[in-house]
């Protein structure tokens, strides 16, 4: 191979998915900047600095070859008995519970989805996949959901709750920004696999 692989495009999201995810790193803690993926390229850019004094609290990427779009749209309109909203056409966002630190982004690594978070941004399903490091020794063993200790749950809501905010406008949160449930590691497979469909439809190759 001549030239890197496009982190979206040319890497695979894994050969046991949704029980095992390959997962693309573009922000960790302590970044001062929000970092993400530019769709042409593959390189990663500077998407804003931080807006507030919230960083990540965990690893935070996406899964190669997934799109939030209408089947993503679809599933999260049934579950939650809304109408009118569509994917934000992006890559499906995962969280890493890892109790190693890992200095920088633009790296993949293996990870176990055990949960999510259905959020909608201005309309928009954002669904954040909750999932730990495959291997890791302190989270390693987390099955689902439920093993989480709730306050690096609530830890974990309040950084998308509040992450946009722009501390000039409001010191509340953010009402376009709308956190839902809390889901098990059954519903991260549904949407994992509505995402990978969504990709499939878009961008299949013939």
């Amino acid at each position: 191979m001549l030239y890197k692989s496009h982190p979206w495009h040319g890497i695979s999201p894994g050969s046991k998915v949704p029980e095992e995810i390959i997962c693309f790193i573009e922000v960790v803690p302590g970044d001062q900047m929000k970092y993400e993926i530019d769709k042409e390229s593959g390189y990663l850019k500077v998407d804003r600095p931080n807006l507030n004094s919230s960083v990540v609290p965990l690893l935070y990427g996406f899964i190669p070859q997934s799109l939030s779009d209408d089947y993503s749209a679809a599933l999260c309109m049934k579950e939650t008995n809304r109408s009118g909203l569509i994917g934000d056409g992006d890559p499906l966002d995962v969280i890493i519970l890892t109790d190693r630190t890992i200095p920088r982004g633009d790296i993949i690594l293996e990870a176990i989805p055990i949960g999510g978070i259905r959020m909608i941004d201005q309309n928009e399903t954002d669904d954040k996949i909750i999932a730990v490091l495959k291997s890791d020794q302190t989270y390693g063993s987390y099955q689902d959901i439920e093993d989480v200790p709730e306050k690096l749950l609530k830890r974990i809501r309040h950084y998308f709750s509040t992450y946009k905010e722009d501390p000039d406008l409001s010191l509340t949160t953010n009402e376009k920004v709308q956190l839902l449930e809390t889901y098990n590691k059954a519903c991260a497979h549904q949407v994992i696999a509505a995402a990978l469909q969504d990709y499939q439809l878009k961008f299949k190759k013939s």
